[in-house]
């Protein structure tokens, strides 16, 4: 059922905008099958700046795209959604493909970026891992979204985490509600879309900060790394044991360098 706290762009974007006027803007951009909710364990600690989350088109509440499914296209989608909200700046954080979709924002949309956090997310993976992410994303397209989901829960959260079961019925919960086209496009652009963030010319300028988990195989500390050497000046950080989706098993582990980054930046 569409969430009730969420209000839509002219577009069909759903998202929810919270915090104080004025205060800066952290626009948050969730990964591949999920939605918006991902960032509540998140938002707690976030309280001192506007906040605004929304769900990528086709995914939670919102509309499937208008347009086949792209980097450029989901740019363009936050981009238009803060023209509506009449927002001129944000700092964008982006989690695993939402990590892609913010570099392209600093590319497309440099000038209306005030910082980047790149979040868990792919960069260059080398023939043998890129082939099997294009395989993954050829399974999707072949047998749905759904197809995937239990070697993704191994992969994304800790063998102790999974055994407490918590968590595990919301993310199954948020994939079955993704439109399976939407899916299968934007499993697409995550196998795909790295290749045009490595070594982008021009380079990224916009103060940023690069993190993943040391277990997470879908971006590992050596991406995270090499993002992090592409923007001058860019920190990275790599949080111990956890894997991909670490911000959703220890939120703070998360937002505590976030919000050293953001303090130590404005």
């Amino acid at each position: 059922m569409p969430d009730p706290a969420a209000r839509y762009a002219p577009d069909g974007t759903a998202y929810e905008l919270s915090g104080p006027d004025g205060a800066p803007v952290l626009a948050l951009i969730h990964g591949l099958g999920l939605c918006r909710d991902v960032w509540d364990g998140l938002l707690p600690d976030f309280t001192g700046y506007r906040v605004l989350t929304y769900d990528l088109y086709g995914h939670g509440d919102s509309a499937p795209s208008p347009e086949t499914a792209s980097l450029a296209i989901y740019s363009s989608q936050l981009a238009k959604l803060m023209n509506h909200l009449g927002i001129a700046r944000a700092s964008v954080i982006g989690f695993s493909i939402g990590g892609m979709i913010n570099r392209r924002f600093a590319l497309d949309h440099g000038p209306r970026l005030d910082t980047l956090v790149i979040l868990n997310s792919p960069h260059d993976r080398g023939a043998e891992a890129q082939a099997l992410v294009e395989a993954r994303a050829m399974t999707v397209r072949d047998q749905g979204a759904m197809a995937t989901l239990d070697a993704a829960l191994k992969r994304w959260f800790t063998p102790e985490y999974l055994a407490t079961g918590v968590g595990l019925d919301l993310v199954r919960n948020w994939r079955a509600r993704v439109d399976p086209e939407s899916y299968a496009q934007a499993a697409w652009v995550l196998a795909n879309g790295v290749r045009e963030l490595i070594r982008p010319d021009p380079a990224v300028t916009a103060p940023t900060l690069v993190m993943t988990c040391e277990n997470d195989s879908g971006s590992t500390p050596a991406m995270c790394l090499a993002i992090a050497a592409g923007v001058v000046g860019a920190e990275a950080m790599i949080v111990p044991r956890l894997q991909h989706l670490g911000l959703m098993e220890q939120p703070q582990a998360f937002t505590r360098p976030i919000l050293d980054f953001l303090e130590r930046t404005f």
